[in-house]
């Protein structure tokens, strides 16, 4: 199969879908790649590296996108991506097409077939090719929060950990999954005060046996959610539901009533958010302020740690992009239910429930419309 790389155009978005290493898989298992030239610039891998790997470089994306039928990429396509997508282009990327009713009329209208990686599932019923930027913007999530407490950048003024006989910040986690476990983890290593707030016992109990006393979980209620939000210097907000609308569990009247100078990071603003004054934001221009309460919300938050997020995702998608490469999209989907979960557009229909219903779509089961091809 011929597999294209192109170079990612959203803001401040310096991965890549191929590292070097991987496209030196795809050639050994017979596969044709192309890579734009410079699309790995952002990891510190450059066409030479590719063309040693055994890629062809190509000069601009409407020339990758014509070479191939496999398009590899990370962030959703912009406007001036999709129309570059022909019937027989096989995408796969992250999506996120919830909360994105323009993109998701350009996949339609394209007639590709869209497998997002956010929605792919695992035996163990997780999300193993978002886990990996979970962890990264989990992680991240307490860094920036960390910043944005300065008082320069329109914080408190607070030092995360404290110090010696100063209290540290209480950094509030909505959500215990796999970013919040990761954002837990930096945060207790800074020395900040952890509360997360979870609705399934089982994520709480999980977070006790890692954790200790070394973070607080609570039980969510309305009650406990608005007393510890309202009580935090840093609220991360990290709920999931897969390819669905992230849902809004702190209101504008909530945030009006938090500290002045406290710090929202949603890093569920892929989904929508879940702040209802969340929008979002990029790396140039990263926060701005709503009564007095500084948020931030990049969409693309491992973006900013394209090296590290780049070689972690491609631990993920390697074996997936291999299967569809090896055996071809209709027979690898049919024959791997986890890897179909993830087939969100396909020829015109939207395939997947949470988004049709999002969005308003009549939903297309993908077992039916694979079937009748």
């Amino acid at each position: 199969m011929k597999i294209s790389v192109p170079k990612e155009i959203k803001n401040h978005e310096y991965r890549v879908g191929l590292t070097p290493e991987s496209v030196r898989e795809c050639t050994h298992h017979g596969h044709d790649v192309y890579v734009q030239s410079g699309a790995g610039e952002g990891i510190g891998s450059t066409d030479a590296e590719y063309i040693s790997a055994g890629a062809t470089i190509t000069p601009d994306a409407e020339t990758t996108y014509a070479e191939g039928s496999l398009v590899i990429k990370v962030k959703e396509p912009q406007h001036s991506e999709c129309v570059l997508l022909r019937e027989d282009h096989i995408l796969f990327s992250y999506l996120h097409l919830a909360p994105d009713p323009e993109q998701t009329r350009d996949l339609i209208a394209s007639k590709a077939i869209c497998i997002a990686y956010e929605t792919v599932t695992s035996p163990e019923g997780g999300l193993p090719l978002l886990a990996p930027m979970s962890k990264v913007a989990g992680r991240m999530a307490v860094q920036a929060g960390a910043y944005c407490l300065e008082h320069p950048h329109g914080g408190l003024g607070m030092l995360l950990g404290g110090v010696p006989g100063v209290d540290p910040a209480k950094v509030v986690i909505i959500g215990g999954g796999v970013v919040g476990t990761h954002a837990a983890h930096i945060a207790v290593g800074m020395g900040a005060d952890v509360w997360i707030i979870d609705r399934n016992m089982s994520v709480i109990e999980k977070h006790w046996q890692q954790f200790g006393r070394s973070t607080n979980t609570v039980f969510s209620t309305q009650h406990a959610l608005e007393r510890h939000v309202l009580e935090a210097d840093l609220v991360i907000g990290s709920v999931l539901i897969p390819g669905a609308a992230a849902p809004k569990l702190v209101s504008k009247e909530m945030v009006k009533a938090m500290k002045s100078g406290s710090v929202i990071i949603d890093v569920a603003i892929d989904q929508g958010g879940c702040f209802e004054t969340s929008r979002p934001t990029t790396h140039a221009e990263p926060t701005y302020i709503v009564d007095d309460v500084v948020h931030y919300c990049v969409t693309n938050m491992p973006g900013g740690v394209p090296r590290t997020s780049t070689f972690a995702l491609n631990n993920a998608t390697l074996p997936h992009i291999l299967t569809l490469a090896d055996k071809g999209w209709k027979k690898a989907l049919l024959e791997d239910e986890h890897l179909m979960a993830g087939l969100n557009i396909c020829q015109g229909h939207v395939t997947n429930q949470p988004v049709a219903s999002s969005l308003g779509y009549n939903y297309h089961n993908p077992k039916d419309i694979l079937r009748t091809k």
